[in-house]
């Protein structure tokens, strides 16, 4: 193909694209980028171990709200035209510091839970999607800052085999 004088021709491969690449950040939470109630009321966290193998100090990932795919979404920063991709991984542990499964994906890795809303009650499934084997934790009672949330492993179906959250 010839190009007229003074024209720019450009040629893209297959794994080109004329659009920027959507830039990918690891997140802990979804509350970095959304709105949330503050401190951990209305949160769910996960955990990478089990209770009887330190669950708490553990790497944490902490959810507020309907969780579609525990791998991650796209979230459309200022209505949508700076959109970014956040990975779902398992961060600091209660304490602050590194622990097992810290920077790991958090979609089926997950040994524990503990639901810190005082008046939500979540339910996590197996398939994303909120679909398949589930397993339900109810709400604090009122309690503020997870002062009555009851840290507990997920069943057998569902433990390092978990996709989603959903209110319950």
């Amino acid at each position: 193909m010839a190009a007229a004088a003074g024209t720019i021709v450009a040629v893209l491969g297959p794994a080109q694209s004329a659009s920027a690449a959507i830039p990918t950040q690891n997140a802990d939470s979804n509350c970095d980028y959304r709105s949330c109630p503050v401190g951990h009321a209305g949160q769910f966290h996960l955990h990478y171990n089990s209770k009887e193998n330190d669950g708490y100090y553990s790497g944490t990932a902490s959810f507020y709200g309907n969780v579609t795919n525990y791998a991650g979404e796209t979230y459309g920063h200022n209505g949508g035209a700076n959109p970014v991709h956040y990975k779902f991984v398992f961060g600091k542990n209660s304490s602050g510091l590194n622990g097992p499964g810290t920077g790991q994906a958090v979609k089926n890795n997950a040994a524990s839970a503990e639901n810190c809303s005082p008046w939500d009650s979540y339910r996590v499934y197996f398939n994303s999607g909120y679909q398949g084997s589930s397993q339900y934790f109810g709400h604090t009672n009122g309690s503020q800052l997870c002062a009555g949330g009851v840290h507990m492993n997920l069943n057998a179906t569902l433990k390092n085999n978990n996709a989603s959250q959903h209110f319950a």
